[in-house]
């Protein structure tokens, strides 16, 4: 009871998440905003990241067409039981706690580097769902690189520390799309429940349905959704290797009675 969306949403004046536009020329005061929102809301969103908006809309065409799909066509994606690799349909990477459910459907797969992708999880339907997921790779590791560089500098460090910290060139990007159908009672389901990231950043393109939240002066505030903006999250590795500067933030997900809320973090 004590975490029903219905009952645990702030609806008061709602603080906003800060925007940041990566374009902007002035790079001491962007190497600054990114700080500020690394540290104090462990979230923020990036407008004009140089990311087209054709790539975005074409990897959600290709999501939604594959989530679409028959049952038993998605299946075929599915890890077997004993695996101990994440990638596949409908598998669990989640902080599941006290065995609560979450109302989602998921698909991991690794974009990035070349030699840690496994096609088989990659789906052949639509046909053009490899050549959105590989075009929008392309162009994210600009973006993770500048993020990564401020954030660096943020410490203190060279602009190439914390990527090379967390992998260099063999930094993992592991994409995850979340499907959250409609569903009956949305005042009592959520769509994932609160947990932190274990990635070093998020990456996340949403849908245009409302749904993320974020914990902050202990209340659950809605995340306003910003047309081709891309949310980062900072994720428990960075904020242990900012020694606790940037912090992991704490979200969740509700989800729709009539829509169907997609997102795809990386």
């Amino acid at each position: 009871e004590k975490e029903q969306p219905a009952i645990t949403t702030f609806h008061g004046y709602i603080p906003q998440v800060p925007t940041i536009d990566l374009s902007d020329p002035d790079e001491e005061k962007l190497t600054r905003l990114i700080v500020e929102a690394s540290s104090e809301w462990g979230m923020f969103q990036i407008v004009n990241h140089g990311i087209p908006s054709d790539v975005i809309s074409n990897l959600q065409k290709v999501g939604k067409e594959f989530f679409e799909l028959p049952q038993e066509e998605k299946e075929l994606y599915a890890k077997s039981p004993d695996s101990k690799s994440i990638q596949g349909y409908g598998s669990k990477l989640q902080k599941e706690v006290e065995g609560k459910k979450a109302w989602v459907d998921h698909l991991f797969h690794n974009i990035w580097p070349p030699p840690a992708i496994d096609y088989q999880f990659w789906p052949k339907k639509p046909p053009t769902y490899r050549a959105a997921n590989e075009e929008y790779a392309k162009w994210l590791q600009g973006v993770a690189d500048k993020l990564f560089g401020r954030l660096s500098l943020g410490l203190g460090l060279g602009e190439g520390t914390l990527k090379e910290s967390v992998g260099g060139d063999e930094l993992l990007y592991l994409l995850k799309i979340n499907y959250y159908p409609p569903c009956p009672r949305p005042d009592l389901a959520l769509g994932v429940v609160a947990h932190t990231d274990m990635s070093a950043i998020t990456i996340l393109i949403p849908n245009e349905v409302q749904g993320l939240q974020v914990f902050r002066d202990d209340h659950w505030f809605d995340v306003k959704y910003i047309s081709n903006a891309l949310v980062i999250h900072v994720g428990d590795q960075l904020e242990i290797l900012s020694n606790g500067k940037y912090k992991a933030v704490l979200h969740r997900t509700t989800v729709n009675k009539e829509k169907t809320r997609m997102s795809w973090p990386v």
